[in-house]
């Protein structure tokens, strides 16, 4: 058998691999492994086996992952997120679908800190759905900007996803987190206008609330959450004009927010432990899908299969907008049965080599990339987050009431997805104004 055929078959096996429940990086370890044996040799297998996770394991890059995790869990539990909703209802509660709006907006602020979209989805729902339902706002409504929401945690900074997509392709994660930022409150933003959109026509899906709010409450609330968008301007702003790096970025954010919550007198040993363990288990998983993934690349390449698809794909059209569409199909496809992480670790050595060929901006991919992963987590039959907002509320909302609510969200993520493929300036423009 050819090398090629060999990576062919390697890539089917993994699917297939997947597809029975064989956690993602295990099953491309697996298949990686056996498919350097038949191309090299056993000893080169064995050899890659020992090497390739140790050199990853060791990046210095990859001390970004627990760090930003570990910011993201001291927020969480020493309940430094808990006002965020109350905040941004007090903000927001005038236009129409107010609380939905706020549901929006604080998802925004809880991805700042989280990193993470299933963890900004379960964290808002439990907050955010009662008090909707309460309001008498429509259930599919109710759970699906929730759901939806809780993607911005894979884009808006500081994002796992983005620095993989970054050590991968070997671009700058700083200027990823710094692209990312209009376009995720864009996203962000997009929602809102859907929301107030589809309420103004039909007002029934979220009746308007008579609520009215003290100086003293809309001071209360302030207090209560101004360290976070001081602590995310801070990490972002760093970054940006090159004080630190996305690594030290995490460092200073884990210890900043540990102080805040320390003056808040939220922190305990029960606390740190809850989080610790929390992050070691995050970046255990996140780990071993990057090593299976380190070495599907090395596979790819003996195999010489991203330099056929390219070959394949340039033979059809040429140019950076014809790779991404077909990156977006792909993506697309994906997104319906794989988690965004595994979807990524899975595409990046097939993509990149076809990218660089097509002369598309690493940079500009990856946040397109990102969008895409964030229409994933929510499109069925999978649709990650809707499991994770179902499993938070128990028996309060069906399961196909919540898909039936994501249908108008995953209509704006592609529009906002179209915005940016059109019009590259939205995410590179600040990018050129780093130092």
């Amino acid at each position: 058998m050819s090398s090629l055929a060999i990576g062919w078959v390697a890539l089917a096996a993994a699917l297939l691999l997947m597809a029975g429940g064989v956690p993602i990086g295990v099953a491309m370890g697996l298949v990686s492994f056996i498919g350097i044996w038949a191309i090299a040799s056993d000893v080169a297998a064995w050899g890659m086996l020992k090497a390739i996770p140790y050199n990853f394991a060791g990046s210095w890059d990859l001390t970004a992952i627990p760090m930003f995790l570990l910011m993201g869990f001291i927020a969480a539990n020493a309940g430094l997120t808990a006002g965020l909703f109350r905040a941004m209802r007090i903000l927001l509660w005038r236009l129409p679908g107010g609380l939905a709006c706020a549901s929006v907006g604080a998802c925004a602020l809880f991805s700042a800190v989280s990193g993470s979209s299933v963890a900004t989805a379960a964290a808002m729902a439990k907050i955010t759905v009662p008090e909707m339902l309460r309001a008498r706002y429509q259930p599919a409504l109710a759970t699906g900007v929730v759901a939806s929401a809780g993607t911005l945690g894979s884009l808006i900074p500081p994002s796992v996803i983005l620095v993989l997509y970054g050590i991968f392709a070997e671009v700058s994660i700083g200027a990823l987190f710094v692209a990312a930022v209009i376009p995720g409150l864009l996203s962000a933003l997009v929602f809102m206008l859907l929301i107030i959109t589809r309420v103004s026509i039909n007002p029934s899906l979220a009746p308007r609330t008579d609520e009215h709010f003290s100086r003293a409450e809309k001071l209360e609330a302030v207090r209560e959450v101004w360290p976070l968008p001081v602590l995310i301007i801070g990490v972002i702003g760093g970054i940006m004009l090159g004080i630190f790096t996305p690594t030290e970025a995490g460092g200073v954010g884990a210890f900043l927010t540990l102080v805040i919550a320390a003056t808040r007198g939220t922190v305990n040993a029960g606390m740190l432990k809850r989080a610790c363990f929390q992050t070691l288990a995050s970046t255990s998983s996140i780990f071993i899908l990057i090593i299976g993934t380190a070495l599907l690349t090395r596979l790819m390449a003996m195999s010489g299969v991203p330099d056929m698809l390219a070959e394949y794909l340039l033979g059809w059209g040429s140019g950076p907008i014809f790779a991404i569409l077909c990156a977006t199909v792909l993506y697309l496809i994906l997104g319906c049965f794989l988690d965004p992480i595994g979807i990524l670790m899975l595409t990046l050595p097939i993509l990149l080599p076809i990218l660089r060929e097509a002369d598309v901006n690493l940079i500009w991919f990856g946040i397109l990339a990102t969008k895409l992963l964030e229409i994933g987590l929510v499109t069925p039959p999978v649709g990650l987050n809707v499991y994770v907002i179902k499993g938070t509320l128990g028996g309060l909302v069906p399961l196909h009431t919540i898909f039936r609510g994501i249908g108008g969200f995953v209509a704006a993520d592609l529009v906002t997805l179209t915005m940016l493929i059109a019009f590259p300036a939205i995410t590179l423009f600040l990018p050129t104004l780093m130092r």
